[in-house]
């Protein structure tokens, strides 16, 4: 019996191994990366996304958590401007802040995640005018650790987040186009 454990046991031992080797050749950097077509000027859009406060009227992970504590800081809109939340686990806690204008083209925001798991961002906003309209691009990216890339083997991470900057952007888009 106990020579059967033993067996068992390493082999628990080999498959984790095996996936930790698997894991660390994957990519050491994410980048997630959605976009949409908003018909309207890249003016009307920019000030939805450079203010904090106007989050809560379209990004996906706003209601998740009907409870979530928001604590907003620094400039009220634009560089400097910062944003704390702390929810239940299906929104986490973390914070972010505006690091780059470039008015109305680009917003540039440091974002910090601090649960479930600890992980630094970078999410980037462009908005690029294609005739009457503009063309919005919410992009993630930053360095994948080795429990990311490990959890990427199980879980489509790009399926995940695109859903969510999918969802955002579609809300983004109905609320500036009515």
């Amino acid at each position: 019996m106990l020579k059967y454990l033993l067996i068992a046991v390493l082999v628990v031992v080999a498959i984790v191994c095996a996936l930790l080797i698997y894991a660390s050749t994957k990519p050491g950097h994410v980048r997630f990366e959605r976009s949409i077509l908003i018909d309207a000027a890249p003016e009307e859009i920019y000030p939805l996304v450079e203010d904090f406060r106007a989050w809560p009227a379209w990004s996906p992970y706003e209601n998740r958590d009907p409870d979530m504590h928001r604590t907003y800081s620094g400039a009220e809109k634009g560089e400097g401007a910062a944003y704390a939340w702390e929810g239940d686990s299906s929104i986490g806690s973390g914070h972010m802040e505006i690091v780059e204008t470039d008015e109305p083209s680009k917003i540039v925001i440091a974002l910090f995640f601090t649960a479930p798991m600890k992980a630094e961002n970078q999410a980037i906003f462009t908005f690029e005018p294609e005739g009457e309209a503009t063309r919005v691009t919410w992009v993630m990216e930053g360095e994948a650790n080795l429990f990311s890339r490990t959890a990427s083997i199980f879980i489509d991470m790009d399926k995940m987040v695109g859903t969510d900057f999918e969802a955002g952007l579609a809300k983004l888009k109905l609320v500036v186009e009515g």
